[in-house]
């Protein structure tokens, strides 16, 4: 226990006293230390939590000196005040300029009687320290015991955040890595889940380099990832722990990891189970509907479109364009990654196949629910891998779907994010693929004409929506909020001053190309510097 005021007036050998009527919210203050001074300004020196002690020796006596002085004891952290009282001192009773003062500020003033030496209080404030250093230890140690022995039964989570919460009083929740509630230390966690989600997605996102903590509702909050060489989950503490549970903490932490390191060791043969099952499902090119549904069934996947994944992981430290890893590294990297995926990937199936001859190491392959957010799944569990994502097929057709996503590593490699394929965005792909600084300055050789003009920008809108629409123009009207005759008219002064047909297919491809890739933006300072041609 923490040593108070109070515990010092109790103890027998002190002969402690207070000088006027203290309140016993003031008694209860801690006591961290015990320190002498006999200077006039004493507070700077202080760090808080002090008992000072004095014999008044340079204190003043005038009202508003004292309480000066007063302040700048209270200011500087002091606990309380002590003053030494005995013949030969120059007070044998607290003087009234200071009692008073103190009573003003709200400073506990206590009088050391002439038979006790100041040493004698400073070692009785040290020794209350030691006992509660010590108390500290044994609870911690007791604590740590307690978690040892939950961590050896046969599943360990659930019995280790028991007996964390049962000893420390603070509660404690496993997440895994998507913040999915694994165990947690009472039978009706009372662990904020909404209030610390963006805490448990900040922290989630930095994998295993760090923590953090925040206040939710009045209540502590603090977040630890557990794992040994990759993120395996999440430790969500509630409250606020004491010296001793804050020891435990990292105790807690390795303990915690090293469950569920066992438990992914334990999950392996169902991972293969899966890995399995895609192989079979992407055996058979002439696999019937039935049997392709009921595969997926089997691994709780009954969505009824579903997507490929391939996903190329890098082992760690190899950087773009450096040599090629080692096919160990590759291969255990892909491995580690492929177990991220499975977790992150209800009902998904996942395996690790060779790659295509673009490919220097192994791909990821899954097959997930049309309705997973793959993109977040990726960013987190494969962030900067190159990925192609197939686009929604039926189970059966789900081979032609990964055959695609496989095409689009190339595109994903060249463009640092995620490929997907989705027939509305082929053309973009392609575009991504071009120096920008090319593709705009032939935007610029076909709609040129169309900038100079007074009304350039309408013209080039007006253009582009039509295009847009399929040549429609009642829905061209509509998305500009135009008469079609108006359509009509700006479409035949652009193509009388660009020289264009719209009925020419090539004219038409070209204005179509121009107007997409003006719609993507401006080139950036410095992009390419080849000379460009006009179409």
């Amino acid at each position: 226990m923490p040593l108070r005021i109070s515990d010092l007036l109790d103890r027998p050998g002190l002969h402690l006293a207070v000088a006027y009527d203290v309140p016993p919210e003031l008694l209860a203050r801690t006591v961290e230390a015990a320190t002498v001074s006999d200077l006039p300004a004493p507070g700077k020196w202080l760090q808080g939590g002090e008992l000072l002690m004095t014999i008044g020796l340079l204190l003043p006596m005038e009202p508003a000196a004292c309480r000066a002085y007063v302040r700048d004891v209270a200011e500087g952290g002091a606990a309380c005040l002590a003053l030494g009282l005995g013949q030969g001192l120059p007070y044998e009773a607290a003087p009234e300029p200071l009692v008073t003062a103190a009573r003003e500020a709200g400073l506990p003033l206590l009088t050391v009687p002439d038979e006790v030496p100041f040493i004698a209080v400073t070692k009785a404030v040290f020794d209350a320290r030691a006992d509660e250093q010590r108390e500290v230890l044994h609870r911690a140690f007791a604590t740590q015991r307690r978690l040892t022995a939950a961590a050896a039964t046969s599943d360990g989570l659930q019995p280790m955040l028991e007996e964390w919460t049962a000893a420390t009083g603070v509660g404690a929740t496993v997440l895994d890595p998507l913040g999915r509630q694994l165990a947690a230390g009472e039978p009706a966690a009372r662990a904020p889940l909404a209030q610390a989600r963006d805490l448990i997605e900040r922290v989630a996102a930095r994998g295993l380099r760090g923590s953090a903590s925040s206040t939710a509702g009045g209540q502590q909050l603090e977040v630890q990832p557990l794992g040994a060489r990759r993120l395996r989950g999440l430790l969500l503490l509630t409250g606020r722990p004491d010296d001793a549970a804050r020891s435990v903490v990292p105790g807690l932490i390795s303990l915690l990891s090293l469950e569920l390191e066992r438990r992914h060791l334990r999950d392996e043969p169902e991972r293969r189970r899966r890995s399995a099952l895609l192989s079979e499902l992407l055996a058979d090119e002439d696999l019937p509907a039935d049997r392709a549904r009921d595969l997926l069934a089997s691994a709780g996947l009954t969505a009824e479109r579903v997507r490929g994944v391939v996903v190329e992981a890098a082992p760690p430290g190899a950087r773009p364009g450096g040599p090629p890893p080692e096919a160990g590294a590759a291969e255990g990297a892909a491995q580690e990654t492929a177990a991220d995926l499975a977790l992150a990937m209800p009902g998904g199936l996942v395996r690790v196949a060779a790659g295509p001859a673009s490919v220097p190491g192994p791909v990821i392959e899954a097959v997930v629910g049309e309705e997973l957010d793959i993109h977040a799944v990726l960013d987190r569990f494969a962030p900067h891998c190159p990925a192609g994502i197939g686009p929604a097929a039926a189970p059966e057709a789900v081979r032609v779907s990964l055959r695609q996503a496989t095409g689009l590593l190339a595109v994903s490699r060249s463009s640092g994010r995620p490929a997907e394929a989705r027939q509305s965005e082929a053309a973009r792909l392609l575009l991504d693929l071009g120096d920008r600084r090319t593709l705009h300055g032939y935007a610029d050789a076909v709609l040129g004409p169309l900038d100079l003009a007074d009304n350039g920008a309408e013209l080039i809108a007006t253009l582009a929506a039509w295009l847009e629409t399929g040549g429609a123009w009642d829905a061209t009207s509509r998305r500009l909020g135009v008469h079609r005759h108006t359509v009509r008219n700006r479409l035949d002064k652009a193509m009388d001053l660009t020289g264009r047909r719209l009925d020419d297919p090539d004219d038409r491809f070209d204005l179509w190309l121009a107007t997409r890739i003006r719609r993507g933006g401006a080139p950036a300072p410095g992009d390419g510097d080849g000379p460009v041609t006009a179409p």
